[in-house]
C-alpha cells in the first residue's frame, strides 16, 4: 500500500494518459489522423478551472457537471469544425488540426478569463489525496474501454473500420464516410474534454501548455507505439509512455551517469518520444499490440 501511496500521482497519470489515448484512437477508428484532441482536452481543463472558480469545485457533484459541461461544449464544437474540416483526409487534416490547436491556444493566452500567459492557480480539490483521483480516472478508463469494444462490435464501428480500410469501397457499399467521420471525430473530442476536467483538478492548475503541439504529438505517440488497430494498444501505450519520463528520470539519478546524459534522460522527453516512434515505426509498424497478438477477443465478431 505504501508503494501505491508513494507513486499515487504516477498512477493517475497513467490512466488519464490510457483515457487521452483511446480519445485520439476513435478518430483513427474511421482513417482520420486527426490532433485536436490535445485542443479538446485544454478545453475541458480550462472549463473545469473557470467553474470551480465560479461554483463549488471541491464538491464531486460539481465535478460531474463539469464534464457534463465540457464534454457537451466540445461535442458541439468538434461538429461545428468537423462539418468542414473532415472533408480533408491524410496529412492535410492532420495540418487543420493542428491550426485549431494553435488558434485555441493564442486566443487563452490573451483572454482574462483565461488567466492569460500564466493560466489558472489554485484549483479545487474533491479529493484529500492525489490517490483519490482514481475514483474519477479509472472509472472513466473502463467504461471508456466498454464503450470502444462494443463500438467495435456493432454497426458505426464496422462502418468506421471500413472507411479506414478503404473510403471510396465503404462508400459505394451504401456507408455514409462523412457521417461516420464525424461521429467518430466527435466522440474523441468529448472523451478528450472529460480527461482534462479530471486533469486540471488533479494538477491544481492549467494553463494554455496542456494543449500545445507537442501534447498532440505526445497523444499521437501513444496510438502509433501502443497499436492503431485494437483499442487495447492506446490503453498500453499511454501508460507505457506517461510513465516513462519517471523511469528516465530514475535513470539519470544512477551513479556514474555522465551528467549530460542524465540531463537529456531528464529533459529529452520529446526527442526520446520521437526516436521511439522512429524506431516503433520500423520494427513494429503496427505497433507493440495487434489484434493478433491479443487473439480472438480483441477483434469483432
Amino acid at each position: 500500500m505504501d508503494l501505491v501511496n508513494n507513486y499515487s500521482s504516477l498512477l493517475v497519470s497513467m490512466v488519464l494518459g490510457a483515457v487521452l489515448g483511446l480519445a485520439m484512437y476513435l478518430p483513427l477508428m474511421a482513417g482520420q489522423l486527426s490532433l485536436a484532441t490535445a485542443g479538446f482536452y485544454a478545453l475541458g481543463g480550462y472549463t473545469a478551472a473557470i467553474m470551480s472558480s465560479w461554483g463549488d469545485g471541491a464538491n464531486l457533484l460539481f465535478v460531474f457537471l463539469e464534464m457534463l459541461v465540457a464534454g457537451g461544449g466540445c461535442a458541439v464544437l468538434a461538429i461545428v469544425l468537423g462539418l468542414p474540416v473532415l472533408r480533408l483526409q491524410g496529412v492535410y487534416l492532420a495540418i487543420a488540426t493542428i491550426a485549431f490547436g494553435e488558434i485555441l491556444r493564442i486566443i487563452c493566452l490573451n483572454l482574462e478569463v483565461t488567466g492569460g500567459a500564466v493560466g489558472i492557480f489554485g484549483i479545487a480539490q474533491p479529493f484529500d489525496s492525489q490517490l483519490g483521483y482514481l475514483w474519477l480516472a479509472l472509472p472513466t478508463l473502463i467504461g471508456s474501454m466498454a464503450l470502444v469494444y462494443r463500438l467495435e462490435r456493432i454497426k458505426a464501428g464496422r462502418a468506421m473500420q471500413a472507411i479506414r480500410s478503404d473510403q471510396l469501397a465503404a462508400a459505394t457499399l451504401g456507408i455514409n464516410p462523412s457521417y461516420y467521420k464525424l461521429m467518430a471525430f466527435t466522440m474523441g473530442a468529448v472523451l478528450a474534454a472529460i480527461a482534462g476536467v479530471i486533469s486540471a483538478h488533479f494538477l491544481n492548475t492549467w494553463n494554455a501548455r496542456q494543449g500545445t503541439f507537442d501534447t498532440s504529438i505526445t497523444h499521437l505517440a501513444f496510438v502509433l507505439l501502443g497499436g492503431a488497430r485494437t483499442f487495447v494498444g492506446p490503453v498500453v501505450g499511454g501508460m507505457v509512455l506517461t510513465a516513462l519520463p519517471e523511469a528516465l528520470r530514475a535513470l539519470s539519478g544512477i551513479s556514474g551517469i555522465p551528467l549530460g546524459l542524465g540531463q537529456f534522460l531528464r529533459d529529452g522527453r520529446l526527442v526520446i518520444f520521437g526516436l521511439l516512434i522512429v524506431v516503433g515505426s520500423i520494427f513494429y509498424p503496427r505497433g507493440l499490440i495487434t489484434p493478433q497478438l491479443l487473439g480472438r477477443w480483441s477483434r469483432p465478431n
